[in-house]
């Protein structure tokens, strides 16, 4: 669990991605958006979320890179909004 928010405070992706996905948050619901950004039927655990959502951003980060045709800014920013809204839910380690 720490492992997945660290691999989201860590990760370093362009500025204005990151200003979009951060605008977005605001705005995401669990209920409303997940499922469709993930495209499942049902709502997973935030654990689970998280992980299948950073897997599917980090193939999304690589056809930006490649500058593939097919990528998708938009789908990119609904991405890192999902994840930073999952990542809000997963409880915080303790601290000494």
């Amino acid at each position: 669990m720490t492992d997945l928010l660290s691999l989201v405070t860590e990760l370093r992706r362009p500025r204005l991605l990151i200003r979009a996905a951060r605008a977005g948050v605001a705005g995401y619901n669990r209920n409303r958006d997940l499922k469709r950004v993930m495209r499942v039927a049902e709502t997973p655990a935030p654990e689970r979320a998280l992980s299948a959502l950073i897997a599917a951003e980090a193939e999304l980060e690589e056809t930006r890179r490649d500058g593939v045709a097919g990528y998708s800014f938009t789908r990119h920013i609904e991405l890192l909004i999902a994840m930073i809204g999952e990542a809000q839910l997963l409880p915080r380690p303790a601290r000494a």
